[in-house]
């Protein structure tokens, strides 16, 4: 069990420490000379049943909460030291606050210098003491009058605590291993030894890990749990590890190391952030902050995601934009100082630490927090999948941001429905009854597209994505035609869309004549002959007719007309308008040349200009004042 010291300066936490272990906590020259805590200290208490208490003894000055927050993770018990002779004072309060932001609500009061005042103060101080944790998560702690000095009350304190083992909040036993670093360090003969509490996994020799943010892999050479040598670490205990693979320069109080799949560095936090009730005014969008996170400390901005401001003693969800990217999964406990690191205003819970970059307010989004913020992985599956319009969840970032390891996500994945659409190296998870329901949407539109229009190859996916009601975003709406694709329900000619079993084809007369044409076509390829020249090859052919037989096949997804004399199979306009992409794609400002396009291509002068002009019309490039860009790859247009 990791026990954590809070309290005012100079009322006896470390005094207190060493009379429990033995150890004087203070390890620093400054500690010595000075008389105070400056950084954190370490001791620990061995028990006869061979179990180990840790102490993490912190700075008590206001100057130093810093490093106070940076002990603070991964705590167990508080153990609130309180001096007899003053009462509680502003570090007292400021302490308890962090502490139950931090979530803690196992701990014990520590009394202390009783030996100092007379039986009236101490009683006084005590209801002092139970007056100021009235409200919060140690409102029932039991309260111990100690001296360190003379020994009274420290048999009564040591078996609480030792009693306190088995109560104790469960550390996560399973999930990935993840330890934040709260100090680092050589030794001769060993190297650089990081040390922690490990919040969640294990961890043996010989594993393969990541420090985090920075991404540099490590390898644990040796274990130190609970100040002894250790064949594992986990959950719940100090850990000091030795590193191979980073020098001591390399590591900062702050990062994290952890297991390969959960390192993924964020500067943005979707929380739930609650405002300290005594402070003065509202917590007002955009303020800049100090964000404590682990052991991490880094500037932030607070951007409402509902409201114009959350006042004293109320919570709202809202995002945290960091200077930088740091480490944090759902359920991270943080807290928020002002811009000056002097004052406490609020802290709270990670919801989502890879949000989107836009669309923070939207209802959409703040319905997916509330989802993330169900108290199981799978219930939040479950109604993370229930939205609609659908967004699709990427399983492998989900399965990160709840520190699920690979049993844990088969078990969420099989105890919740779902459908799994495959997106490159990435699957989303859908409601099956959504992707039906959209199945069912698509195709109804195109089977009415089909009946009025029985010539036409079908409809773009932009003309789908217009005509379905409640619609998802753009790319999930492709994945979803994706899936309809690869089941064989819809098939695809160059942009358009149709039912699998719709044909598009011509008949009688305007067949035989398209027999006639189509060997010309297919002879020139991107070299197609002028309308002209067709004529002139056969005298029998009259121009309104070859016209409309080109009219229809250009609405059957087969021709393009292009300018007044040019008709392009779209197979042949395809590798034009790839080509041309290429070309495009490695001039320094991504512009078409024309010229260019002409010479590489060997097509004539007469076909370049209205070509790329065709490519402005349907969408496929854009021309401005500098020049003429590709709007969309062609490779995707006429993809099949």
């Amino acid at each position: 069990m990791i026990i954590g010291t809070a309290g005012h300066i100079d009322h006896g936490k470390t005094s207190l420490v060493k009379a429990l272990t033995g150890v004087d906590a203070d390890r620093l020259k400054e500690e010595k000379e000075r008389g105070i805590t400056v950084d954190l200290g370490f001791a620990y208490r061995a028990l006869p049943d061979g179990d180990v208490l840790g102490f993490v003894d912190v700075p008590g000055h206001e100057k130093l909460v810093r490093n106070m927050l940076a002990g603070a993770t991964g705590i167990d018990h508080v153990l609130l030291v309180v001096a007899a002779d003053d009462g509680p004072m502003p570090q007292t309060r400021e302490h308890l606050a962090i502490v139950d932001l931090l979530g803690l609500r196992h701990g014990v009061v520590a009394l202390t210098k009783c030996d100092l005042v007379t039986p009236s103060r101490l009683a006084a101080a005590e209801a002092e003491v139970r007056a100021l944790l009235a409200g919060s998560g140690l409102a029932d702690a039991p309260i111990v009058a100690v001296s360190s000095v003379t020994g009274q009350g420290m048999a009564e304190l040591q078996a609480h605590l030792e009693r306190a083992r088995a109560v104790r909040p469960a550390a996560r036993r399973a999930g990935q291993f993840r330890m934040a670093v709260d100090r680092a360090f050589t030794l001769a003969g060993i190297g650089t030894v990081v040390t922690g509490t490990a919040v969640s996994g294990r961890v043996a020799p010989g594993d393969k890990l990541t420090l985090s943010p920075r991404g540099l892999p490590v390898r644990v050479r040796g274990i130190h749990a609970q100040n002894r040598q250790a064949a594992e670490g986990r959950a719940g205990q100090r850990l000091a590890l030795a590193l191979s693979g980073v020098e001591r320069a390399d590591v900062r109080r702050g990062d994290w190391v952890l297991a390969d799949a959960l390192h993924a560095p964020t500067q943005r936090l979707d929380v739930r952030l609650q405002v300290l009730a005594g402070e003065a005014r509202p917590l007002a969008h955009w303020t800049p902050v100090h964000l404590h996170l682990g052991a991490e400390d880094v500037g932030a901005r607070v951007v409402l995601l509902e409201g114009e401001a959350i006042t004293p003693g109320r919570h709202a969800r809202a995002q945290l934009q960091l200077e930088r990217a740091i480490g944090a999964l759902r359920g991270d406990r943080f807290i928020v100082r002002d811009q000056s690191a002097l004052r406490t205003l609020g802290g709270g819970s990670v919801i989502d630490a890879f949000p989107p970059q836009t669309r923070r307010r939207r209802d959409q989004r703040l319905a997916a927090l509330a989802a993330l913020e169900r108290d199981t992985p799978a219930e939040a599956l479950a109604a993370s999948l229930a939205l609609d319009p659908p967004t699709g969840i990427d399983a492998r970032r989900f399965a990160t941001l709840w520190n699920l390891d690979e049993a844990e996500a088969r078990a969420v994945l099989a105890a919740v429905p779902h459908r799994v659409i495959a997106d490159g190296a990435r699957e989303l998870l859908f409601s099956p009854g959504q992707i039906e329901r959209y199945g069912a949407a698509v195709t109804t539109h195109l089977e009415a597209h089909h009946r009025r229009k029985p010539d036409s190859p079908g409809l773009t996916q932009e003309q789908l994505q217009r005509a379905v009601r409640d619609k998802p975003a753009g790319a999930v709406f492709a994945l979803l035609l994706k899936q309809l694709l690869r089941a064989g329900a819809l098939k695809r000619s160059g942009p358009h869309l149709s039912l699998a079993g719709h044909d598009a084809s011509l008949q009688g007369a305007e067949r035989q004549l398209w027999e006639r044409l189509k060997p010309w076509l297919d002879e020139g390829g991107v070299h197609p002959p002028r309308l002209s020249e067709m004529l002139l090859r056969d005298r029998s052919l009259r121009r309104d007719q070859v016209l409309r037989v080109m009219e229809r096949l250009q609405r059957m997804g087969n021709i393009h007309p292009v300018g007044a004399e040019y008709f392009i199979q779209t197979t042949h306009l395809a590798q034009l308008a790839t080509r041309a992409w290429e070309l495009a794609q490695a001039d320094p400002h991504k512009r078409l040349n024309v010229k260019e396009l002409r010479e590489r291509t060997g097509i004539s002068r007469h076909l370049s200009v209205p070509l790329v002009e065709y490519f402005d019309q349907i969408g496929l490039t854009r021309r401005d004042e500098v020049g003429r860009h590709f709007r969309r790859d062609p490779r995707q247009v006429f993809d099949g």
